[in-house]
C-alpha cells in the first residue's frame, strides 16, 4: 500500500460511516468522532454500511490521502461499538487492509513448549 510508513497513529470509527463522505465528511468525522485534527498526520479508518468497503484519510504534509477499499468476498473485521474510536498500530492497520482479522489476541502469543 502507498502511504504512510510503519509507526503512523491509527484512528478506527468504530460503527459504520456513509461512503459517500468525501476528505471534508471525513475530516469532520476525524475531529468530532474521534477528537483528533485531520491534518495531525495520523490515519482515520472508516468502515462503509456493508462492512465490505472501508476509507482510509491521511495528511500527508501537502494534502489529504483518501485510500479506498472494496472487498470482492467478506467483510472486513471491525469492531461492534456503534459509536466512538479506538487506536490501532500500523501493523494492524496492515492487516486490516488485506482483510486479516486484527483483533485475534494469539497472534503475538509466542509457540507453545513441547516436551
Amino acid at each position: 500500500m502507498i502511504g504512510p510508513g510503519t509507526g503512523v497513529r491509527v484512528y478506527l470509527a468504530c460503527g459504520t460511516t456513509d461512503m459517500r463522505k468525501r476528505i471534508a465528511g471525513l475530516s469532520a468525522l476525524a475531529q468530532d468522532v474521534l477528537l483528533q485534527r485531520p491534518t495531525s498526520g495520523a490515519v482515520f479508518a472508516f468502515q462503509g454500511r456493508k462492512g465490505d468497503r472501508i476509507r482510509l484519510l491521511y495528511w500527508d504534509g501537502r494534502g489529504f490521502c483518501l485510500y479506498y477499499r472494496v472487498l470482492e468476498k467478506g467483510r472486513f473485521p471491525w469492531p461492534s461499538a456503534k459509536n466512538g474510536g479506538m487506536r490501532l498500530t500500523s501493523s494492524q492497520l496492515a492487516m486490516l487492509w488485506e482483510g486479516i482479522d486484527w483483533r485475534r489476541q494469539d497472534w503475538g502469543a509466542p509457540p507453545a513448549r513441547v516436551g
